[in-house]
């Protein structure tokens, strides 16, 4: 669960607390990115405050974690003292050469993997020659948080998903034989899949052939658990971009079906549900979410950059700035909220909001102060979505 601005804790928590009344237990991860902290001028221990003191408002009794999102050696040490879930990206290290010697000597110890998934000698080389020394950049990363937090005191996800190619299942079982090899503890995977992840809207691609390829990597995960001595709790991370919708039912059906568990990000989508609230509450809050898009707009090449291959925005299908401002509460919410059977959703204007949060970053206190004021239609809206739309239609389905 992201929270750009560190305010919706105990909105979001409540979310999963709905869930646990109802039979489900779904543990709450606290995400954040470096570029985020960057972008929002915060700091990691922000949200280490945020998340504990939800737990504690709402007496929630089950495990809740802070996750590092998406760090590496360059930026993980600000994260390692307030975090105890670090999500290993390395996604730049995939196709970097590892040493000759440690790739003879992994071929040798694993061969073909037993033949799993049509792999051959040949193919095993091939792929550990592309994916070998981002497992052995994972090692490290993890031994550096491992030298100052202690052994056993925090979860290990491994990412890859930042990247043009998706991983087969095939490919994901070599990548978890090397993993097991370097000793990683890995609880979480996060493949790239098939299919464009864009910010903010739904899945763009074939959901068929999404739930083929997740449950093969689901029996590539159970595969390398019995194979390679890795944690029993490892499971599948489908890092969303935010509500790909059309997949969800794969993902019900793939655990239902197998008993498996799954990692879900939903990110941003916290940050579009503030403005929901904002603009739902009328008055000074409609119209500080109209001077947030009508910045975002007026700036849009410079956030949209940072974001180019997770984003598709058509800049001839985003309203003026002018006709925006004269929207009342319902318009506003009903372009930005992402309900596809509402004529009025506009997909591009809510792409543009979910990477311009840069806009109420530089408003201050001034945005924050306007998300407390319209707190009960902000908390609302932001409980509302997480499990109408996210925790009910994947673990209650």
């Amino acid at each position: 669960m992201g929270d750009r601005f560190a305010q919706q804790g105990k909105a979001q928590l409540a979310a999963c607390d709905i869930a646990a009344q109802q039979g489900v237990e779904v543990i709450p991860v606290w995400n954040k990115s470096n570029r985020e902290h960057l972008i929002v001028g915060s700091e990691p221990s922000s949200v280490r405050a945020e998340a504990d003191a939800a737990v504690s408002a709402l007496q929630w009794k089950l495990a809740h974690h802070v996750d590092a999102d998406h760090i590496n050696l360059t930026t993980v040490d600000r994260f390692i003292a307030p975090s105890d879930f670090f999500t290993l990206d390395v996604a730049d290290a995939i196709g970097k050469p590892a040493p000759q010697a440690d790739l003879d000597a992994f071929v040798q110890r694993h061969g073909d993997c037993g033949g799993a998934f049509g792999l051959t000698k040949d193919s095993v080389r091939a792929i550990a020659g592309k994916y070998l020394f981002a497992v052995q950049e994972a090692r490290r990363i993890h031994r550096r948080i491992e030298s100052e937090r202690g052994v056993g005191t925090f979860i290990t996800e491994v990412s890859m998903d930042e990247t043009d190619e998706p991983q087969t299942p095939d490919q994901l079982l070599v990548i978890l034989a090397a993993l097991a090899d370097e000793g990683l503890p890995v609880q979480t995977i996060a493949p790239k899949f098939t299919g464009r992840f864009n910010k903010g809207v739904d899945y763009v691609g074939d959901p068929c052939q999404f739930e083929r390829e997740f449950n093969d990597d689901i029996a590539a995960v159970a595969l390398a658990v019995e194979r390679y001595g890795l944690p029993a709790n490892l499971k599948l991370s489908v890092h969303s971009g935010s509500d790909k919708f059309s997949i969800y039912p794969a993902i019900a059906r793939a655990m239902k079906s197998t008993g498996a568990g799954v990692h879900l990000k939903t990110a941003g989508t916290t940050w579009l549900e503030e403005l929901i609230g904002l603009a739902e509450a009328g008055g000074d809050g409609l119209a500080l979410a109209q001077e947030v898009y009508a910045e975002a707009y007026a700036h849009s090449a410079e956030l949209c950059a940072p974001y180019a291959s997770v984003i598709d925005i058509d800049a001839g299908k985003l309203p003026p700035p002018a006709v925006v401002n004269a929207w009342n509460a319902q318009d506003y919410a009903s372009a930005l909220r992402h309900d596809q059977s509402c004529p009025a959703f506009n997909p591009h204007l809510r792409q543009l909001l979910h990477v311009g949060y840069k806009v109420a970053a530089k408003m201050g206190q001034r945005y924050l102060d306007m998300v407390r004021e319209c707190e009960e239609s902000v908390a609302r809206n932001v409980t509302e979505n997480l499990y109408a739309r996210h925790i009910q239609r994947v673990f209650l389905a």
